[in-house]
């Protein structure tokens, strides 16, 4: 058997509308996401046992059942127990250099990155739909990370509508290494604070995804006008999000104040991003925000915007 290593990419959402509350307990969004060239690596080696191990030298990365990379395999082995049984374990190794707790998908990407590997080592053949399907069981992120791009997510983020790819721009990303924002915390404050305004049919849901869909982000991205996409880009979790965190707040407005074409908060946060017509434009920006915001622990990366998901290398 084969083993394999694969890039996994980070994301942002250059869109995150909260519409309503789901029966299954999450809310429904309609988000525009976009991959980043800012990749994990994912090694696969078949270890010849009946086991998953997952390693990564990360301090925060947990290497047991608790990883996402590890329950994915572990779907895999449930899905497809046969396979299991006659290609046996595989050793997961993560080389982190998507930031933890970020809001960048790191985990998501990396379970991706897992679905994809054992497809190949067990030559099961699964067409992307049929990895995205699996993804979803996993998290709300991950069927989009299989496949990556820019697509419209809605549902919870798992019902995806690929549209035209969004090309030539770089991103920074800024992130302070101290700073974590629950996911679930955010969510839960935004229902407490917004709940009133929320949607609550599927007809209702449905409209306002066809608005999204048809409106004036969607239309700059098709027709690669970049100042426009900066414009219209959104993220309604930075309503309790900014005012809980200082410090994401004054990095935000910072960036926002040093130019690019457009600066906002990526998911739950705390990473923020800027868009940038090119790498020259990216590296004057940073090196400015540097100077102002001196901060040890504040860290900055920047990568283009890419069309693709899990790539092997």
């Amino acid at each position: 058997m084969h083993s394999y290593t694969l890039l996994a990419p980070a994301k942002i959402n250059l869109y995150l509308e909260i519409v309503g509350d789901r029966p299954d307990g999450f809310h429904e969004l309609v988000m525009v996401m976009q991959t980043v060239a800012l990749c994990d690596r994912i090694t696969l080696r078949p270890n010849g046992l009946q086991e998953f191990r997952l390693f990564c030298s990360h301090p925060l990365v947990p290497q047991d059942s608790s990883n996402l990379a590890h329950r994915a395999a572990t779907l895999m082995a449930k899905e497809f127990p046969r396979l299991f049984a006659n290609y046996g374990g595989i050793d997961i190794t993560i080389e982190k250099h998507i930031p933890v707790a970020a809001g960048l998908a790191g985990g998501s990407t990396n379970a991706a990155a897992v679905l994809v590997g054992i497809d190949l080592i067990w030559e099961l053949g699964l067409t992307h739909p049929e990895l995205e399907t699996l993804a979803a069981r996993l998290g709300s992120d991950t069927s989009f990370c299989v496949t990556g791009g820019t697509v419209i997510c809605t549902g919870r983020g798992e019902i995806l509508d690929p549209i035209a790819p969004l090309t030539g721009l770089w991103v920074i990303l800024a992130k302070y290494d101290h700073l974590s924002v629950s996911t679930p915390w955010a969510y839960q404050s935004y229902r407490q604070k917004f709940q009133d305004t929320y949607l609550s049919s599927p007809e209702e849901f449905h409209h306002r995804r066809q608005q999204v869909s048809s409106g004036a982000l969607v239309q700059a991205i098709a027709q690669k006008k970049p100042a426009a996409i900066g414009k219209f880009i959104h993220n309604d979790l930075e309503k309790v999000v900014l005012p809980q965190f200082t410090l994401v707040a004054e990095l935000r407005q910072v960036l926002g104040d040093l130019g690019g074409l457009g600066t906002m908060m990526s998911g739950s946060g705390p990473t923020v991003f800027t868009l940038c017509s090119s790498q020259e434009v990216a590296e004057t920006i940073v090196k400015e925000a540097r100077e102002i915001l001196v901060a040890p622990d504040l860290q900055f990366w920047i990568a283009p915007i890419t069309d693709t998901g899990i790539q092997v290398t």
